[in-house]
């Protein structure tokens, strides 16, 4: 009985023992990263081969849902709201699936990308687009599967799909003349309250002009109307810094008022012992 027990200890080891042996990955993993316009767009999917199989219509069949790869779900993310097929899509993170069919795809972009594998069935409520792709015929196979962004432009690219001798697309527009007019008219309209603020911490910090530091923290005030207690503090402390001690003896009186006001223990005592030591009365 000890040499049965002896003999099955010894199998589980060794099993263990292999089962720390790193293999590769029939389906390896790939991770593609382009950026379209002013959007980024990151790929996550993994990439089966033919292996002298018939892809599409057998090991794919016409008219059920896959996974677009292998292994876990394929991913795309954008880092601003996009448009495919006319629908909006809010930036984020989708799972991509395929309706494949012999002279079209459907492509579904699902919200719920935590999934392992296709669903059997797709929950209508979290198809976020479904957009038809023409499928073209490829003058050779493509062993791997493989997908692509092709036909880059400033405003959209085509999502390229490649396996077996089928190639199918889905093009997508992203919202680069609204980012760039937005920032235009941002830019042409001067700087706004958080850039003077942001400058003038960046002078005060860094010891250089104090009194440009001064003009800009009393833009970035004037065109606040209820300023925070932390940024009146940050006012008094230029203003101290600049020889205003009066002014900066008003402004940390505010900044203790509305610390106060928002329960802020460590500001009320910041400003209680800034005002001892200019000589507040």
């Amino acid at each position: 009985m000890k040499k049965i027990m002896l003999f099955f200890g010894v199998l589980g080891m060794t099993f263990t023992t292999q089962a720390q042996i790193q293999t590769p990955q029939p389906s390896p993993f790939s991770k593609v990263e382009q950026t379209v316009g002013l959007t980024d767009v990151t790929l996550e999917y993994s990439r089966p081969n033919m292996r002298a199989r018939t892809v599409f219509g057998d090991l794919v069949p016409y008219g059920k849902v896959w996974r677009l790869g292998a292994n876990e779900n394929t991913k795309i993310s954008f880092s601003t709201d996009v448009t495919v097929g006319g629908k909006e899509l809010k930036a984020g993170t989708y799972a991509l699936f395929a309706i494949p069919n012999e002279n079209n795809w459907d492509i579904v972009f699902y919200s719920s990308a935590e999934n392992w594998g296709a669903p059997q069935d797709l929950d209508e409520s979290k198809i976020a687009a479904k957009v038809k792709a023409d499928t073209y015929p490829l003058p050779m196979n493509i062993e791997t599967f493989t997908m692509t962004f092709d036909d880059l432009s400033s405003t959209g690219a085509t999502l390229g799909m490649m396996w077996a001798n089928v190639y199918a697309g889905v093009t997508f527009e992203v919202p680069t003349d609204k980012i760039v007019a937005a920032s235009i008219d941002k830019v042409m309209n001067g700087p706004g309250a958080g850039d003077y603020y942001a400058a003038a911490a960046y002078y005060f910090q860094e010891g250089k002009d104090i009194n440009q530091a001064k003009t800009w923290i009393d833009k970035a005030m004037s065109m606040n109307s209820k300023p925070a207690f932390y940024q009146l503090r940050q006012q008094s402390l230029i203003y101290a810094k600049a020889g205003d001690k009066k002014g900066a003896i008003e402004l940390a009186k505010k900044s203790l008022k509305a610390s106060e006001e928002a329960g802020n223990a460590d500001y009320v005592k910041m400003n209680k012992d800034s005002l001892k030591e200019w000589g507040a009365k």
